[in-house]
């Protein structure tokens, strides 16, 4: 059977993405002048690791009516965006692709790979991936660092099967939620974190501002049962991206 070759297909020329994450990795693939605006969230330097690149971007907020007038052949969404956005811009003949998060390496390798076929930026995204795994190699553990705890507002942890396990277990830590047989995010008691004696203990930034949720990671017993305690910047772990080298990084 003889394969015939289809016709090419135009990179799109007016490209939206809007969200946090999608913004980042299109910022890094896009052509020149490709990507025309990113999503305000992208301007945040606690939450985006592109917070400085962002700034050349018009930003929006999400809202279809004013993702519209900025005339896109394309809007790259993430899979919790507004459902009535992404319902009208397609019906408005818009074309709009919506990507999950990515919650492991394998994914962020998928999200690279995704991106780069839609902005046509296939080689762009091939040179990413390959920077992405010499970095992730580079940072290969020569040993056990010991046991660690992620800890965060409302006493959330999070278990091997999402991303923040993931940078755990590539910095060399092994997850307490493994023991407690969470594989996800979810409430651990502060009962169990102190019982677990983790070796490190690993919290999110803190916000401006008094929050309930955020009450627990003052209380006097996490100050005792683990002598080194990191509180690790949002902006590297939020997202499943390669800034997520950085975050392993910090934890070595």
């Amino acid at each position: 059977m003889i394969a015939v070759a289809g016709p090419s297909v135009a990179a799109p020329q007016r490209v939206v993405s809007m969200n946090l994450c999608t913004d980042q990795i299109a910022m890094v693939l896009a052509a020149p002048g490709q990507l025309i605006s990113v999503s305000d969230l992208a301007r945040d330097p606690r939450m985006s690791a592109m917070a400085d690149e962002a700034r050349d971007y018009p930003i929006n907020h999400g809202r279809a009516e004013e993702i519209y007038l900025l005339r896109p052949d394309l809007v790259i969404a993430g899979q919790f965006a507004s459902g009535p956005t992404v319902a009208m811009l397609r019906r408005l003949g818009i074309r709009v692709e919506v990507l999950p998060p990515a919650d492991s390496f394998d994914a962020i390798r998928d999200e690279i790979r995704r991106i780069g076929a839609l902005l046509n930026r296939d080689r762009a995204a091939a040179d990413l991936l390959a920077r992405f795994d010499a970095g992730l190699a580079a940072l290969r553990p020569a040993g056990d660092r010991g046991r660690a705890a992620l800890y965060y507002a409302n006493g959330f942890t999070s278990g091997r099967d999402t991303l923040a396990g993931a940078i755990l277990e590539a910095a060399g830590y092994r997850n307490i939620a493994t023991d407690y047989g969470i594989a996800n995010t979810t409430a651990l008691p502060l009962e169990l974190l102190v019982m677990a004696r983790p070796h490190r203990l690993i919290t999110g930034a803190r916000w401006p501002g008094q929050s309930r949720s955020e009450a627990i990671l003052d209380h006097p017993a996490l100050d005792r049962i683990a002598p080194h305690t990191a509180e690790i910047t949002d902006r590297d772990w939020v997202c499943g991206t390669p800034f997520v080298l950085r975050a392993i990084e910090a934890l070595q």
